[in-house]
């Protein structure tokens, strides 16, 4: 927990409450461990969305399709949301998720499976251009994904990255890590010292969930 639990618990009550089909969702990916973003993250997310009104999204990190239904609740009609994925168990149920015809905003979400890496100079190749990109993937990949998303990113388009501050240990020394964690450690602070200095964006990261940076395309 990086902002105090109390204060965090206080938001999250004044929040909105989900629709219950998403709710249910949201209910079965915490039981069945599934990480999926966090409430605080949500009400974020809403409200960038309702003030940015995005015509075109990529998601980085599918999951089993939460994110992607809870942005396909709160984006224009016209919006197109495309996901990728490359867990197989994830793909199933994700899947699953998307031809539930309970989600009445599915229809605007597109699935690609595969490596992200892969597919991103796929989606790079194709002159593709999005002016949303939420990036929730394997943590340890972002610096990796980052020069084809600024590929991806349009002028004026945001950046949203989650779980930079990963719950306020990248702030920690890499000596007071664990061994099996420190890759990903130095990875992570890494990215975020790319994105904080790169003349093309602006960037500001706050203590949301478990660390959120938004990333302006100038």
């Amino acid at each position: 927990m990086i902002v105090d639990e109390r204060i965090t618990a206080y938001i999250n009550s004044l929040d909105k409450e989900l629709k219950k089909e998403l709710l249910d969702l949201e209910k079965e990916a915490l039981v069945n461990h599934v990480p999926i973003i966090k409430k605080e993250t949500q009400g974020f997310l809403r409200f960038l969305l309702c003030m940015k009104q995005p015509k075109r999204i990529l998601e980085v990190g599918t999951a089993i399709g939460f994110s992607a239904l809870f942005m396909s609740e709160y984006t224009v009609d016209d919006c197109k949301i495309t996901t990728i994925e490359k867990v197989k168990m994830r793909l199933v149920e994700a899947e699953k998720n998307f031809s539930n015809p309970i989600f009445s905003h599915k229809d605007k979400i597109k699935l690609l499976k595969g490596d992200a890496s892969e597919v991103l100079k796929e989606l790079v190749s194709k002159n593709l251009k999005y002016d949303f990109i939420f990036l929730d993937a394997a943590k340890a990949q972002y610096m990796n994904f980052l020069p084809d998303l600024m590929k991806l990113l349009d002028k004026q388009g945001v950046l949203i990255t989650d779980n930079v501050l990963q719950d306020g240990t990248v702030t920690n020394s890499r000596y007071s890590v664990t061994r099996r964690d420190r890759t990903i450690h130095a990875r992570m602070r890494e990215y975020l010292y790319e994105i904080t200095h790169m003349e093309e964006l602006e960037t500001t990261i706050l203590p949301v969930g478990d660390g959120v940076s938004i990333s302006y395309r100038i």
